[in-house]
């Protein structure tokens, strides 16, 4: 489908049968995010669309939402967006901003069809109460039976 090109960022799109690939490499951010967001717009659709991120060196606020708006767009069609080997640091990110919970993240070797399963963390156990709750409130603000409640009661600490 073709290469688009910025300064700092450029996004080569190719498109199969089955899925459309968007590699992404350089920073995407604020002054960039108009090319990535572009090319997403304009693949066509597909039931995947695999965005690679193995060449992205940062990845903004900017970043995050037009993937979050390109997975809601695609999952409206009936597809899925898959992101594809992030560098540590944009994998951070998405574990971040929560979107590697909404969209799959997978390594190129780990087939599309079988993404991995969000991790789910054990809960961890409640501390055993030891002090009075902060939430509980001080000694002087008790709680005041009905039948002594029809007299305005002043109680200061």
């Amino acid at each position: 489908m073709g290469e688009q090109v910025s300064e700092r960022f450029r996004v080569h799109v190719s498109v199969r049968d089955e899925s459309v690939d968007v590699r992404a490499v350089g920073e995407i951010d604020i002054a960039t995010v108009g090319v990535l967001r572009s090319a997403l717009w304009a693949a066509p659709s597909r039931s995947v669309l695999r965005v690679d991120l193995s060449g992205v060196r940062l990845l903004s606020a900017a970043g995050v939402r037009a993937l979050a708006a390109a997975h809601l767009r695609v999952r409206a069609q009936g597809g899925e967006l898959v992101l594809v080997d992030p560098t540590p640091v944009v994998a951070r990110v998405l574990r971040v901003t929560g979107l590697h919970r909404v969209v799959p993240v997978v390594e190129a070797s780990r087939p599309v069809a079988e993404p991995p399963a969000p991790a789910r963390p054990s809960p961890a156990p409640l501390p055993a109460p030891s002090a009075p709750s902060p939430l509980a409130p001080p000694p002087a603000m008790r709680h005041v039976p009905p039948a002594a409640a029809a007299q305005p009661v002043l109680v200061a600490a």
